[in-house]
């Protein structure tokens, strides 16, 4: 059973997407009341100046969080960050790690040996992995959440998304696009709010009933076509500002032999992506 989170964890590091990345974490942390922990694991190929720059982000975040009235921690050292990550995680009991998926990610197979998915596979623990695209002042108004028919982890997912949703007050459009069957025209399909609820998929409609209960405003949109695809060009052409993506531990096993839309996102995607793994 999901329980609320309580103890949030940021992973940083010399490059500033991370930084970007951890504001997600804070926000997140202001909204549920959580205690935030910023990470810096300093690995042994690391010059002084990237040491020193991954410092100072960590100092930065470190007096944001607490004029934000957050409690923070803030924990650096020395070794290989996923295995010392693993290791505060376990001890400290956190619910939810944030990192950011790093340039070289996108241009190759993502899940595919890098830290963001030697992360997602092995802490014992929830982990958002925040693919950055605007460097910038980070104030999402719309939130894109793209759902299968099927969803695991409902409740979390919706949490998730609700709060980030309350932190930054905005909006969120939960968008499904089913395969394309002889009743659907080439592009949007609007319907009433009652073919929409008739519409939906079971695990679709029940995120929809958690996210009215978090009292978040939100809107419900059918796009039929390649999944991938059709979410990049709706967060393009609607200018949404955050996409948030879920990704089970078998779509991760999937990904490494035949991509899935989550790897087409990371490279396509017109704004920040968010992917959540539920614990």
């Amino acid at each position: 059973m999901f329980t609320m989170y309580k103890k949030i964890l940021t992973a940083v590091n010399e490059h500033l997407n991370s930084e970007i990345a951890a504001k997600y974490a804070l926000n997140l942390a202001r909204a549920t009341e959580a205690k935030l922990y910023i990470s810096f694991i300093a690995e042994p190929s690391l010059s002084p100046q990237d040491i020193g720059r991954a410092e100072e982000a960590v100092k930065r975040l470190f007096i944001e969080a607490g004029e934000a009235g957050i409690e923070v921690e803030a924990v650096t050292g020395a070794g290989e960050p996923v295995r010392k990550l693993g290791e505060l995680v376990r001890r400290e009991g956190v619910d939810i790690v944030f990192a950011s998926a790093r340039r070289a990610d996108t241009e190759r197979r993502f899940y595919a040996g890098t830290v963001a998915r030697r992360l997602s596979m092995s802490l014992p623990c929830s982990v958002a992995i925040v693919r950055v695209v605007h460097i910038g002042r980070i104030h999402p108004k719309e939130i894109l959440v793209p759902l299968k028919a099927k969803v695991d982890h409902v409740e979390e997912r919706a949490y998730f998304t609700a709060k980030l949703a309350q932190a930054f007050g905005s909006n969120v459009v939960v968008f499904h696009a089913p395969q394309p069957v002889s009743k659907f025209f080439h592009g949007e399909i609007h319907l009433t709010p009652l073919e929409w609820e008739k519409a939906l998929p079971k695990d679709v409609a029940h995120f929809m009933e958690h996210i009215h209960r978090y009292k978040v405003t939100h809107t419900g949109k059918f796009v039929p076509g390649r999944t991938g695809r059709a979410i990049a060009i709706e967060a393009f052409s609607k200018r949404h500002d955050l996409i948030i993506m879920g990704a089970s531990r078998r779509s991760l096993l999937s990904s490494l032999f035949k991509g899935n839309p989550v790897e087409e996102l990371l490279r396509h995607t017109p704004c920040d992506l968010i992917i959540l793994k539920p614990k």
